[in-house]
């Protein structure tokens, strides 16, 4: 039974509803990626696929647009998988349970994907149509954004004749993006000893109620990191008492601060009621010092294990890690000087995971300073390196640069102007889109990033704003009804 039925606009809710029920996480993209195939072919449009996954749809001009230049759409198939403890949906192998309340369309204990759902959703509704006015349409779906823009970094787009080009990867209506930061991610092993521990009594200390975020879009926020919460709190219990380190882990993806951390230790039963005052003293200053920011922080110690012997971290691996990760840096490092309230440069401590013989890391770093993002890799790899680890990079995007003169910029603009009456905003983003590898691909690309509402993106609060979505969609559509000629004047503003 569909949940979205009766939404509007109609179709375009009935392809997202579509997507929403075929398993479509980084990594996990061809089955989506078939369909769109399918799709295409039973709609008659041209269609590539190509060994990653992507897909370019091209759909024909309509009467009396034939000598348009060709408009690029583009948007990615891949979403962040997220969910709740209590879920227990396989986001591998089923589709999400949608829900609405009539204002936002959400997913049920799990995130929506409407980063980056919409924009295929919007490019399947035109894409179906006969009657829909518009110039050669050349749609990019591409696959892994979410896990450093893989798709958009391999995909082939020689056979592409367009050269202005709007993302649907954006998602604040009325905010017309024109530029974004160039990332890297770096991933870190740290070499550790185990050995046989004492009897011990085992708990799981757990680090929970974090709101979590984009590390690009909420990263200026200041909300708190559960990775980094975890390992404050045990260099503070290891000051008083003994504490064995069995497990540790925290975050799923690097490009969304991790709202979850846990960690498997062993306490000597004398010390337990010690170590649970400690926990509920931490508990409370935690609580004070993100009072504004994850009111709803809290830490959880349970017994999960009698007396018993594990192999745990030796002394001097746990003193090496916890000192790694609390010396690394976190967050927010610079603001922009150009463009008032940007973040310049950042990172995200994404990812920890305790194996057998090493510490896994895991950081997404961000920066519209190309300099500064390189050299903030390089401070992580010291820091590693000086602790005995190693560390490599991966998934290094350029920035996307603010072009000076823009006829998709000011078309979009003066449209926007003629329909609402007022000015739209125009600014920079800090977190990545693939414009800039696709603007690295096509010669004077000249694009927008653009799309409705959705809040709370990679977490699992994520909401698609119903009305935004009805409104955009009807602005993508004039836009594309309005020809690019000497008339129209789009490039002056």
């Amino acid at each position: 039974m569909s949940v979205l039925s009766g939404l509007e606009p109609e179709r375009v809710f009935y392809y997202f509803e579509k997507i929403c029920g075929i398993p479509h996480g980084s990594y996990h993209e061809k089955a989506i990626s078939d369909y769109l195939v399918d799709f295409a072919k039973e709609h008659g449009r041209t269609v590539y696929q190509d060994d990653l996954y992507n897909v370019i749809m091209l759909v024909e001009a309509s009467e009396g647009y034939e000598g348009e230049e060709p408009l690029i759409l583009q948007g990615h198939m891949d979403m962040v998988c997220e969910k709740t403890a209590a879920a227990t949906l396989d986001m591998e192998k089923e589709g999400l349970c949608l829900e609405t309340d009539g204002t936002y369309v959400y997913a049920k204990d799990t995130t929506l994907g409407g980063d980056d759902g919409i924009a295929v959703a919007y490019m399947l509704a035109i894409a179906e149509r006969s009657d829909l006015p518009h110039p050669p349409l050349e749609l990019v779906f591409t696959v892994c954004e979410e896990v450093g823009m893989e798709g958009a970094d391999a995909i082939d787009l020689s056979n592409l004749r367009g050269r202005r080009m709007l993302n649907l990867d954006s998602e604040e209506e009325g905010i017309f993006l024109s530029s974004c930061a160039g990332g890297i991610s770096t991933h870190s092993k740290l070499p550790i000893q185990r050995q046989s521990s004492e009897e011990m009594d085992w708990y799981t200390l757990e680090v929970t109620g974090l709101l979590g975020g984009h590390s690009g879009c909420e990263i200026h926020k200041g909300r708190a990191n559960a990775n980094r919460i975890l390992a404050r709190v045990l260099e503070e219990l290891r000051r008083e008492c003994t504490i064995a380190l069995y497990a540790l882990e925290g975050g799923k993806k690097d490009n969304a601060i991790p709202l979850y951390a846990a960690a498997c230790i062993g306490l000597k039963t004398e010390e337990a009621g010690q170590v649970m005052e400690q926990i509920n003293r931490l508990d409370a200053e935690l609580k004070t010092e993100y009072a504004e920011t994850d009111a709803g922080i809290t830490l959880v110690l349970h017994r999960v294990q009698g007396k018993e012997r594990r192999s745990v971290l030796g002394e001097e691996s746990v003193s090496a890690l916890l000192a790694l990760l609390t010396e690394l840096p976190d967050g927010v490092q610079s603001m922009s000087r150009e463009v008032e309230g940007l973040v310049e440069t950042s990172l995200n401590l994404g990812i920890v995971c305790l194996y057998d013989d090493h510490l896994f890391l895991q950081h997404s770093i961000r920066s519209s300073v190309t300099a500064s993002k390189l050299q903030m890799a390089e401070q992580v790899e010291k820091l590693v390196i000086s602790r005995g680890g190693t560390v490599e990079r991966k998934g290094d995007y350029p920035a996307w640069e603010y072009r000076e003169q823009s006829a998709v910029r000011n078309k979009v603009i003066r449209l926007y102007q003629e329909l609402y009456g007022t000015e739209p905003v125009v600014e920079g983003i800090h977190a990545g889109l693939e414009c800039g590898l696709l603007a690295g691909k096509i010669k004077d690309l000249d694009c927008v990033s653009m799309g409705p509402d959705i809040l709370d993106i990679h977490t699992t609060s994520e909401r698609l704003d119903i009305e935004s979505t009805r409104r955009v969609y009807a602005f993508l559509l004039e836009y594309l009804k309005r020809k690019d000629d000497e008339d129209a004047d789009w490039n002056r503003v």
